[in-house]
């Protein structure tokens, strides 16, 4: 595992910045709605390679996506963001940092009876927010919007102590997203447009993100063999 950030990883992060922007110009949102993407996707891209200044990007991204997430009547995704995202960037910010080697933060990964211990936690956590949901005058899709905020917890979780399994919740995660945004898009709903590029994106970034970090514990884990024996 190295201890500094590869050209490869800042090739990745401009990659999505210079998408999110064009995107932004493209589609001719707003202000607000652009700021929400760009941080959004620095946020998740800086978290791909192991850099801790992901969470301050991620900091200003939950504060603006829980507002735009209220005005299309998406409650739980707005409780989601302002009662535990915003938390857990600081809690994550301060375990991160007594993990670090050089500038890239340690990676590791689960092994199988936890994972299945994570899928069972997933799904019955989806049955039980969807329910309350459901009973919310106004709510949209509420099952939907239940996977969404339970998959986002337990992956965060992981993120915090440094789980490559984060990145399969987040590939399911994006996918749910996307289709929940498509049908908010469909709907009339504001700015669906745009939140469909950028769960797409984040998509597209989990992908590289399970990789990344795949390498990265299995790197790990050899330096520390080689530490033990030396």
């Amino acid at each position: 595992m190295t201890t500094k950030t590869d050209v490869k990883d800042v090739v990745w992060v401009a990659l999505l910045l210079i998408a999110a922007i064009c995107f932004s110009i493209v589609m001719g949102d707003s202000l607000f709605a652009s700021s929400v993407l760009i941080s959004g996707i620095l946020c998740v891209a800086l978290t791909a390679i192991g850099r801790i200044e992901g969470y301050a990007a991620g900091m200003y991204a939950s504060c603006t996506y829980a507002w735009m997430a209220y005005q299309n009547g998406l409650f739980g995704e707005v409780m989601l963001n302002l009662g535990f995202f915003i938390p857990t960037n600081i809690i994550g910010f301060i375990m991160w940092r007594k993990k670090m080697r050089g500038n890239v933060v340690e990676m590791r990964q689960l092994i199988w009876r936890h994972r299945a211990m994570v899928a069972a936690a997933v799904i019955l956590g989806t049955l039980g927010l969807g329910l309350i949901l459901s009973r919310i005058p106004g709510q949209n899709t509420p099952y939907i919007d239940a996977s969404t905020n339970v998959i986002s917890i337990i992956a965060t979780l992981l993120m915090m102590w440094r789980y490559k399994e984060q990145w399969m919740l987040y590939i399911i995660l994006n996918t749910v997203s996307t289709a929940m945004w498509i049908l908010r898009w469909r709907a009339g709903g504001a700015s669906g447009d745009l939140m469909i590029v950028m769960w797409m994106i984040y998509l597209a970034n989990a992908i590289f993100g399970y990789w990344r970090w795949h390498t990265g514990a299995k790197k790990l884990s050899a330096i520390r063999e080689q530490e033990a024996a030396a």
